[in-house]
């Protein structure tokens, strides 16, 4: 039986301390509000409305700062689709990091951010025309391609020298969800190691004379957690490095460093991550005697998940058969992510406290599915007006939100330091009138 099964007949009269690594850095508790960056959370919700997402500015760029003293050799891009947004673009820049992007879109947002085009790359599994000749126009560095089609149709469209990778399957399981692990075998992304269609792929770039080949690309998944899958990507892909009989200069080990979402759960081991990349990387290069290509790797999740809390009010309490269901006035529009893959999440009143039990926390939209928590515990008397806040949401929320039931998307505040800033406005349903015609 689990505590929350057990807590409606035993109770508890005190509220929990904050769960560690959930948080922002320096998020404390002043009686029973929560302060984030220096605000109390009542306020921020007071001030700009809810739902609304809160990105602590100082966690951000303390979370890129540690990849990059972790592995100084190595170039860290920030996974651009984690949080689009040209103000963290700018973040990112200014503490030495490079961009990733995945379509027009997202090259947009860099542009406006003045990311220099030398330190962005695009990859995607199916780039459009459009998406090429947006980098190609504005001279990104390097393009990742993801099948034979996409090789041909950038080498017609290019000019002479467009660096680009490869995206490698390397079949290597990442222990991770389904819907998220992505070096497996017969799935969407990448060339096939096992089945010589990444080999075959090196060859036909080499004939593109419009093309010049850098190196490779892989990504096995997201919420990784355990530093030897990422030893064992290293191994097949030096691997097919020595058996191509082509110099490669850079190797990509992508991103999926894992971050908290409960508590309890503990962060990605980065200096153990370091330590044994570069242990497993020289010395499979000179097993294979073959240069030690530039490493790239690309945390997303990790630098900003955990940089960002969103604000919800209750609007209503309704009891069930066997669940009490507390609904809030966000949901799956602005984090779809329990909808898609069972996202788990935790859950706290903000302004006071009380003996606690067991809720379901649920969305506003017409799905049944629109659940943003199970089994989190409430203060017992929880009722409409009451503050919440959610951990662990800076990573895909603002990504994946939607206009679903034609609600409005939430505004994402920058905190620092107790000034408070909008750096994505509220939506206004002008915003949605405009594109109907």
């Amino acid at each position: 039986m689990t505590l929350a099964e057990l807590l409606p007949s035993t109770g508890c009269s005190t509220e929990p301390v904050l769960e560690e690594g959930l948080w922002p850095d320096g998020t404390r508790l002043a009686g029973a509000d929560l302060v984030i960056g220096g605000l109390p959370a009542t306020q921020l919700a007071a001030r700009f409305g809810t739902p609304c997402q809160v990105l602590d500015e100082l966690t951000v760029r303390s979370r890129a700062r540690q990849f990059v003293r972790a592995l100084p050799e190595a170039e860290v891009v920030f996974a651009g689709k984690s949080l689009p947004c040209p103000e963290v673009y700018r973040w990112m820049a200014q503490e030495g990091l490079s961009l990733d992007v995945s379509s027009a879109g997202e090259l947009a947002l860099a542009r406006a951010a003045t990311v220099p085009a030398s330190r962005i790359i695009m990859h995607g599994n199916v780039k459009t025309a459009e998406d090429l000749k947006a980098a190609l126009e504005y001279g990104v560095s390097r393009i990742v391609v993801d099948s034979f089609d996409e090789i041909a149709q950038l080498g017609a469209l290019a000019r002479h020298g467009q660096q680009v990778m490869i995206r490698v399957t390397p079949g290597v399981d990442a222990h991770t969800h389904a819907a998220i692990a992505t070096g497996v075998e017969d799935q969407k992304f990448g060339f096939s190691l096992a089945s010589g269609a990444a080999l075959e792929a090196i060859l036909r770039v080499v004939e593109q004379p419009s093309l010049r080949l850098a190196g490779l690309h892989c990504h096995i998944g997201s919420q990784v957690r355990h530093v030897a899958s990422y030893e064992e990507t290293v191994r097949r892909m030096v691997g097919l490095i020595a058996s191509c009989g082509v110099r490669l200069e850079q190797l990509d080990l992508g991103g999926g460093f894992c971050a908290p979402y409960l508590a309890g759960e503990s962060g990605f081991d980065l200096a153990g991550f370091a330590h044994r990349i570069r242990v497993a990387l020289n010395y499979e290069c000179a097993v294979h005697r073959v240069p030690v290509p530039k490493v790239l790797i690309e945390p997303g999740r990790s630098i900003v998940a955990n940089a960002g809390v969103t604000l919800y009010r209750v609007c209503t309490v309704k009891q069930g058969v066997s669940r009490t269901f507390v609904a809030v006035d966000g949901g799956m529009s602005d984090n779809p992510r329990p909808a898609l893959y069972g996202a788990k999440y935790a859950v706290r009143l903000v302004g006071r406290g009380g003996r606690r039990r067991p809720v379901t926390v649920v969305g506003r939209h017409c799905e049944a599915g629109d659940v943003l928590a199970e089994d989190v515990l409430l203060p017992a008397d929880v009722h409409a007006g009451d503050l919440l806040a959610v951990p662990a949401t800076g990573a895909y929320h603002h990504a994946l939100a939607s206009n679903y039931n034609q609600v409005c998307r939430p505004p994402i505040i920058a905190v620092r330091d107790g000034v408070a800033r909008p750096i994505v406005r509220r939506e206004t349903e002008e915003d949605l009138l405009r594109r109907y015609v």
